[in-house]
């Protein structure tokens, strides 16, 4: 009989398995050691392309000064004060503007009940995020202000009025809204959440409590109703993990989250920790990392096409990255072995302006011609070149060209691989391009008699295995470090 039981228990356990059901077998211990032995998933460094949406309240003055995120619009009210890599301003900037379109009178708060959302269609968003080429989304939940977009009960509570996007104002659950219709189109979902709330009366007067009684709980409550992919977390920088019990969170997400084998977070879980704990690292317009950004771990860029992550009115055409620069600025992130999460702000009624969606669908565009040579890739063997990009898959190589070469012809640096084909990406046909050798050891392509793409051409080079840079020699090394 006791054999009997094992064989089945066994059956059950290897059926269990195979359905997913106990894909996820490790547990991890609320330590840094423990949690940095997690392997991130798969799905996320091949995915290269992301989202990121900053819309809330702030999305109602929608306003700063040229160069500053304009989601920060209540602290730079208050502190009457600009920080930052920014250019020099008016302190009062902030104050000026509110008081005369808004009043003195006029609290930051009741942009929430302004903040309606009627022209919010999340279908028509997650179009045309699709047709980006974005593989997955990461909306703010809650930004520095503390105002939830789901019905977060701990928000109104704690803040002590109505404070959450389904109480006032849109009167919705805009998080769940977006989720389902960008589920529907075949992309991951995830949120950013900030730790920290500037003026949150009980952050103020008992951190401790702020972290057990609003943070811990509020996090969970995101997380198992939502089941975010991708979590970004932010606002850490003011008190240590320990202070927000940074590990025992994620110990319970990897643990008892409703999809450990999917969800991945970054590393903004305590001060200076930012480059040494997470799934993957971040950096902000190439900013705020500890360490430099290269392939060996995950990681990913997040920037505006604007400069203010949120939506900024006082921005103009000339604020905005071109179609061009979007696509290289992909382009560039993933020739480095990292992702880029792309962002946008909405309208305070629900609108993504439209130069945004402009860009987006840009890259979605060159992305449906060259998606081989983003989706799955690595960082390439050549960085920095002058006239583009290279990114790497298996034994392809793909050269991403900015500049055509002058008499078509393109000089690429030496590999200790050998060539079997060379074809443009774009080209149906595959036709085989001239290649001759260099004294060097690197190669000359003739492209001449073949057309440039928009925004970047990419030539695939097939090698007889994966791509190997050839060592240095003592003197070589010499010679660059005497040029450092």
């Amino acid at each position: 009989m006791t054999q009997v039981r094992t064989l089945i228990t066994s059956v059950i356990l290897v059926a269990l398995t195979a359905s997913g059901v106990l894909a996820q077998t490790k547990r991890y211990e609320p330590n840094w050691k423990s949690l940095n032995a997690r392997q991130c998933p798969k799905w996320f460094p091949e995915a290269k392309f992301g989202i990121f949406i900053h819309w809330g309240i702030y999305s109602v003055p929608a306003w700063g000064p040229e160069g500053t995120y304009t989601e920060w619009y209540w602290y730079w009210l208050r502190e009457k004060k600009l920080w930052g890599a920014f250019k020099p301003y008016d302190q009062m900037a902030y104050p000026k503007f509110h008081a005369k379109n808004y009043g003195e009178d006029f609290e930051y708060q009741d942009f929430a009940a302004k903040f309606r959302a009627e022209l919010f269609d999340p279908d028509e968003w997650a179009d045309i995020f699709e047709r980006s080429g974005a593989k997955y989304v990461v909306l703010t939940s809650k930004h520095h202000d503390g105002f939830c977009l789901w019905p977060s009960a701990e928000a109104s509570k704690t803040w002590g009025r109505p404070y959450t996007s389904v109480e006032t104002g849109a009167q919705r659950d805009l998080c769940g809204d977006l989720a389902k219709a960008v589920r529907k189109r075949g992309l991951r979902m995830g949120y950013y959440y900030s730790l920290y709330e500037w003026y949150n009366p009980l952050y103020k007067t008992d951190l401790k409590r702020f972290v057990a009684e609003h943070v811990m709980p509020q996090f969970k409550d995101l997380v198992t109703r939502y089941k975010p992919a991708v979590i970004f977390a932010d606002g850490e920088w003011e008190h240590p993990a320990e202070t927000w019990r940074s590990t025992e969170l994620l110990a319970w997400l990897y643990n008892q989250g409703p999809n450990p084998d999917e969800v991945v977070v970054n590393d903004r879980w305590g001060k200076d920790l930012r480059s040494f704990c997470g799934d993957y690292y971040t950096t902000e317009y190439g900013l705020y990392a500890n360490k430099e950004m290269s392939g060996s771990h995950p990681w990913e860029e997040s920037r505006g096409i604007g400069h203010s992550y949120g939506y900024n009115r006082n921005e103009n055409v000339d604020d905005y990255m071109s179609r061009t620069k979007c696509v290289r600025t992909l382009i560039d992130m993933v020739s480095r072995g990292g992702n880029l999460l792309l962002d946008i702000g909405p309208t305070g009624d629900g609108r993504i302006p439209v130069i945004m969606q402009d860009r987006l669908l840009a890259i979605g565009r060159w992305l449906k011609t060259n998606s081989e040579s983003i989706y799955g890739t690595t960082a390439g063997p050549f960085q920095d070149l002058a006239w583009g990009r290279s990114t790497a898959k298996g034994k392809k190589v793909y050269l991403h060209i900015y500049e055509w070469p002058a008499g078509g012809k393109l000089d690429v640096p030496p590999l200790t691989n050998h060539i079997v084909s060379t074809y443009l990406l774009a080209d149906p046909d595959r036709s085989t391009l001239a290649v001759s050798r260099r004294e060097d050891g690197g190669w000359q392509l003739d492209l001449s008699g073949h057309c440039t793409q928009k925004h970047a051409t990419v030539v695939v080079l097939t090698l007889d295995g994966p791509p190997k840079a050839p060592k240095k020699t003592e003197a070589a090394a010499g010679d660059e470090d005497e040029q450092r």
